[in-house]
């Protein structure tokens, strides 16, 4: 299996990590697909050994088998319908650009038409699975509650503007409550999971999202409730900030290389 990757931040390192040991079968990274010859993702190509790119024309003439989108919403834009119409399949973790229908439209219809996977993994959330069944007999409520040490929100562009002091909180702070729509693009880096759990469940409109910062917490904090027909389902996940990213969970990236895993596998067990 030959890996493209975009981005060169703490997924691409786990992803380079794992692949180089052996822990994805016989997969190869072909190239890491960056900005430009400063990026991280250019540091990376040359720890690794591995060619980087700049621009889709440079990612295709390594020809990959899937790519692995690690980077930004603008990366989803740029990359994701034309590797699909190329039948490359892609992985996206910046699920938060999927909040645009139009967008997550056309990715959708590039790959039925090229027959190419588009996958999108759970990130720092379990439970789909069975939130997709819930959903079946007919749900009516999802809500998710991302709550993060302070420091997790810094430099976040909506929070700046609620002028809060993230070093001074000494409680709980609320930042957002409302629908995942509007709720998702304010924070492109944090909230991934809740446009993967809008789009595992009863879409971006439905899913209520309330994003609190903490300065009691120590982990990245997801709650997560479903009521309906087949009954009611309560997820609480405490996971570790990666160790170079506290915006990120670590469930996070390992859950991009449990989905690189996965993309060539005709065994799945769950979903």
């Amino acid at each position: 299996m030959r890996v493209g990757i975009i981005g060169g931040g703490t997924i691409a390192r786990l992803l380079l990590e794992h692949i180089r040991r052996g822990d994805v079968g016989d997969a190869k990274v072909v190239a890491i697909a960056g900005r430009g010859k400063r990026s991280g993702g250019a540091a990376l190509a040359r720890e690794f050994s591995v060619a980087h790119v700049t621009g889709l024309k440079g990612l295709l003439a390594k020809k990959p088998d899937v790519v692995v989108e690690a980077a930004s919403h603008e990366a989803v834009r740029d990359y994701g319908e034309p590797l699909l119409r190329k039948a490359v399949a892609l992985i996206v973790l910046s699920a938060g650009a999927l909040c645009d229908d139009k967008l997550r439209g056309k990715l959708e219809r590039a790959a039925e038409k090229s027959g190419a996977l588009f996958y999108v993994p759970s990130g720092g959330v379990g439970g789909l699975d069975a939130l997709k069944a819930a959903c079946m007999a007919g749900v009516q409520e999802v809500t998710i509650a991302v709550a993060k040490p302070p420091g997790a929100w810094k430099g976040v562009a909506y929070v700046e503007k609620l002028k809060v002091d993230l070093d001074g909180l000494r409680e709980p702070r609320t930042l957002y409550e409302g629908p995942a729509r509007a709720g998702v693009p304010l924070f492109p880096a944090n909230v991934n999971i809740a446009a993967v759990l809008s789009m595992a469940g009863v879409g971006f409109d439905r899913t209520r999202l309330k994003v609190v910062a903490d300065p009691g917490l120590v982990h990245n904090t997801h709650t997560i409730t479903v009521r309906g027909k087949t009954g009611n389902i309560s997820i609480k996940l405490e996971n570790v900030p990666a160790p170079d990213n506290p915006k990120t969970a670590w469930l996070a990236c390992y859950s991009a290389l449990a989905a690189l895993k996965a993309a060539k596998s005709r065994v799945r067990y769950g979903t």
